[in-house]
């Protein structure tokens, strides 16, 4: 039994063992990585299903249709038969012409006033001689004639010419009845600071432009020193 036993081995290959070994596991690693390819795609068809039934559902809690209905099987026999071709539609009518409007009516021509008949009366060539200038009255000579409108006052000049005076901040002084460099000159210090006080986002300015200093000296009529301080006019 023994020697027959190791007759049929010695008949085997020593390689035929060895590939056979090596067929049956590429065979096992084909079988394993289809069924694992198997399964990667059931996993992502099921992922897929569930990512649409997903859609749908957020679909129709917002009210939008994504399914079409299904449409009604073709019958074998629309599509033996010709398509019907569409007629073209008929061309819009033409636009009626405006009418012409009617010709103005002619009016008559207006009769030449008939010329009076003018009688041949001879000139006089005599030329006429001008009348004298009338004399002026005594009354009118010894009336006295109008003087000359007087300048201003100085403390009558406008408030505008003080330095660091806008639009806005002469509209302010104005409400409270500063119009003139006197009415300016005129206040004293407690009533300066209550007025200041009053001009909102321009409180400050009074102090910082000087316009006390500025108005009493173009009330007092002095330009030069209020130039030599604050500059030209």
């Amino acid at each position: 039994m023994n020697e027959t036993s190791a007759t049929a081995q010695s008949l085997i290959p020593d390689g035929v063992a060895t590939i056979t070994t090596i067929h049956f596991a590429l065979i096992a690693l084909v079988a394993v990585a289809a069924i694992a390819v198997i399964l990667i795609g059931m996993r992502l068809k099921h992922r897929r299903n569930k990512a649409t039934r997903q859609v749908e559902d957020n679909a129709e809690e917002a009210g939008v249709a994504l399914r079409q209905p299904d449409s009604a099987p073709i019958r074998e026999a629309e599509l033996t038969q010709p398509r019907p071709v569409p007629e073209p539609a008929p061309a819009p009518a033409p636009a009626p012409a405006p009418a012409a409007p009617p010709p103005p009516p002619v009016m008559p021509a207006p009769a030449a006033p008939e010329e009076s008949p003018v009688a041949d009366e001879p000139l006089n060539a005599e030329p006429v001689a001008a009348a004298a200038p009338l004399a002026a009255s005594p009354a009118a000579e010894a009336a006295p004639q109008p003087a000359p409108a007087q300048a201003a006052r100085p403390e009558d000049q406008p408030i505008t010419l003080l330095k660091g005076l806008g639009p806005k901040l002469t509209q302010k002084l104005a409400e409270h009845g500063i119009t003139t460099v006197g009415d300016m000159a005129g206040l004293s210090e407690a009533q300066a600071q209550s007025l200041d006080a009053q001009l909102g986002p321009f409180s400050g300015r009074m102090a910082r432009d000087r316009w006390l200093e500025q108005a009493r000296l173009l009330a007092a009529g002095d330009r030069a020193g209020f130039e030599a301080v604050f500059g030209r006019l």
